[in-house]
């Protein structure tokens, strides 16, 4: 069967070829309803399949974005791709999803190999380990937004959750129930701004209520590893903490478990407030306090704001700040 072409959706349909390509590019507000129908009943007569590839070289545009990732498989990046995924399909744009597990080397890999396609923009939740290719693809007129992580500060448009005040908000929750010792559980956050800010808001916290901040109350995570000392450990020091403040879902999950081999009670034995809401958590025996983030909201904001770059370069940069919310459950008790 000979290959049905543009000029013969045309022929079908009365009109010029030209106002077929325009309807199939969606400029087509101007035309006639009995226009737009005969154009749609030719294309389904004909079964007639535009070819993506030529126009996107005659338009220079693919209607097509990146998307890299750490583990699509997490609680809340599935919630930021679902957010990502609706804006585009109400903006007729199509996403690619890259998957990096963590892997610097795998992310540098994704961003080439979506530079390659010749993606219109990328939205991108970075290592830090590959600033330079995103910089570079930046300076070459790709438009790229970042989310979830600031690194060093200078990214220029990138959609964040308040790290340091839902941080200094729930360090003083647990203060105002009567908790002096806090363990702030945490992977290392030197090189990484948005961890660091959670810690300014614990420490802050600590500080306007006149508890001194103690390095033995700082516990490190690694994935992989794991934590840097047990728990436990903590537990058995003379003035041992009586909350624990962990700063990712994995953390708070790996936690749980730790807890669960020493038969220690959450919500009775010890206090327990996570970063990044838990699924299912109405099943568990103890919900867990948490500080909830808006992931679908941060990831309809990044594709609104990648697509106005990719429709109108003139754009200012945005750094956008999208609030939490502390959720009250029952893993934090008071105590005199």
């Amino acid at each position: 069967m000979a290959k049905v072409r543009l000029v013969d959706v045309a022929a079908h349909a009365g009109v010029s070829k030209s106002t077929v390509s325009q309807f199939l590019s969606g400029r087509f507000d101007y035309m006639s309803k009995d226009t737009k129908e005969r154009i749609q009943t030719a294309i389904r007569d004909l079964n007639y399949v535009p070819n993506a590839i030529a126009r996107s070289l005659k338009t220079n545009k693919t209607t097509t974005i990146g998307v890299i990732v750490r583990d699509i498989t997490g609680y809340h990046t599935s919630r930021t791709i679902r957010g990502i995924d609706d804006f585009c399909k109400s903006s007729t744009y199509n996403v690619l999803i890259y998957n990096t597990d963590f892997d610097p080397q795998k992310e540098a890999q994704a961003l080439q190999n979506l530079r390659q396609i010749n993606v219109d923009g990328m939205l991108v939740a970075p290592s830090g380990a590959n600033t330079h290719l995103i910089n570079e693809y930046i300076d070459q007129g790709l438009p790229v937004v970042q989310f979830q992580l600031e690194h060093d500060g200078t990214e220029k448009n990138i959609i964040l959750s308040d790290y340091k005040k839902a941080a200094f908000e729930a360090t003083e929750y647990l203060i105002q129930l009567g908790h002096k010792r806090i363990c702030f559980v945490t992977q290392t956050f030197d090189a990484v701004k948005s961890r660091r800010d959670r810690y300014r808001g614990y420490r802050e916290a600590l500080e306007k209520h006149g508890l001194a901040p103690d390095r033995e109350l700082v516990l490190y995570w690694q994935r992989g590893p794991g934590f840097a000392k047990t728990p436990q450990s903590l537990l058995e020091l003379a003035d041992p903490p009586t909350a624990f403040f962990t700063q990712h879902l994995a953390i708070t999950t790996e936690l749980l478990e730790e807890f669960n081999r020493a038969n220690i009670a959450v919500g009775e034995d010890i206090s327990l407030l996570g970063f990044e809401d838990m699924p299912m958590v109405e099943f568990f025996k103890t919900p867990i306090t948490v500080i909830q983030e808006d992931p679908y909201k941060i990831g309809m904001e990044a594709a609104k704001l990648l697509l106005s770059k990719i429709n109108d370069k003139d754009t200012p940069p945005q750094r956008m700040i999208i609030p939490c919310a502390l959720a009250r459950r029952q893993s934090c008790r008071k105590i005199d």
